[in-house]
C-alpha cells in the first residue's frame, strides 16, 4: 500500500490560547491573530497539492481549515473525532486554578498519568487512541495521496508520539505552533515524521501552548513551576 502524507496542522490562536485557559471541547473562535494566522497558512500552502481536508467540528480548527481550503476550491470535511482532549470541569480554568483548587488531579496531571480522567473529562490514553484511530482511518483511506488534519495542541501531540515512538508519559519536548505544519507519512507500518512545526510563513505571529503540564515543552514547563 502507498504512503499517504499528512499535513497535520494546529487551529489558529484563540484568547483562551493567549490568556492560557484550557478549551477542550468549548467552542471558542479564533481571535484576530488567529484569524491572520490562518490567512498566512492558506496562502503558505497555496501551491501544495492537497486531495482532501479534514477538520474538527470546533469552529477554531474549521475556520482554520476554511483559509486552507479556499485556495484549493476544497471542501472541508469535519470530524468530531479529531477535537481537542475533554477536560470535563476544568474547562475554562487557569492552570494556576486547577493546582489550588484541586491539588490531586493537578499532581496527576503533571506526572501524565495516563489513565487520568478530570471529572467529566477524558483520559490522555483515551484521546491517543482516539486521534490514532481517526487519523490512519483517513490516511488508509486516501493513501498515496495528501490530506491535511486540521486539529488541536492535543491531536499533534498525539500523532508526534506516534510518529517518534516517544512514550505518552514522557514530558513534552517539541512545539505545537498555532498554524504551524507538520508533515508525517502513513504506512501499514503505522507513522513517520517527516517534518515538525515549519512556521516560516508566521513571521512573528508564532505561538506555542501556555503554561500547562503535558503541553508545554518541559524546559518552559520546569521554569514556569
Amino acid at each position: 500500500m502507498e504512503s499517504t502524507l499528512i499535513l497535520a496542522i494546529r487551529h489558529g490562536e484563540t484568547a483562551w490560547n493567549r490568556e492560557g485557559r484550557l478549551q477542550g471541547h468549548l467552542n471558542l473562535p479564533l481571535n484576530a491573530r488567529g484569524e491572520r494566522q490562518a490567512e498566512r497558512l492558506g496562502a503558505a500552502l497555496a501551491d501544495q497539492a492537497i486531495d482532501a481536508i479534514y477538520a474538527s467540528d470546533l469552529d477554531r480548527a474549521a475556520v482554520t481549515a476554511r483559509h486552507l481550503a479556499a485556495p484549493h476550491g476544497l471542501e472541508v470535511r469535519h470530524d468530531e473525532r479529531l477535537r481537542e482532549r475533554a477536560f470535563g470541569i476544568h474547562e475554562g480554568k487557569l492552570w494556576t486554578e486547577i493546582e489550588s483548587g484541586f491539588p490531586e488531579d493537578a499532581l496527576r496531571w503533571r506526572r501524565r498519568d495516563p489513565d487520568f480522567e478530570p471529572p467529566g473529562g477524558e483520559s490522555l490514553i483515551a484521546l491517543y487512541d482516539r486521534c490514532i484511530a481517526v487519523v490512519s482511518e483517513l490516511a488508509t483511506a486516501h493513501a498515496g495521496q495528501t490530506i491535511a488534519i486540521v486539529a488541536h495542541g492535543g491531536v499533534m501531540d498525539c500523532l508526534y508520539r506516534a510518529a517518534t515512538r516517544i512514550d505518552l508519559q514522557a514530558p513534552r519536548s517539541w512545539v505545537l505552533g498555532n498554524t504551524s505544519v507538520n508533515r508525517l507519512l502513513h504506512s501499514p507500518q503505522g507513522f513517520s515524521l517527516v517534518g515538525w512545526n515549519d512556521d516560516q510563513h508566521l513571521q512573528g505571529l508564532a505561538l506555542d501552548d501556555p503554561g500547562v503540564p503535558g503541553f508545554m515543552p518541559a524546559v518552559v514547563a520546569t521554569a514556569k513551576a
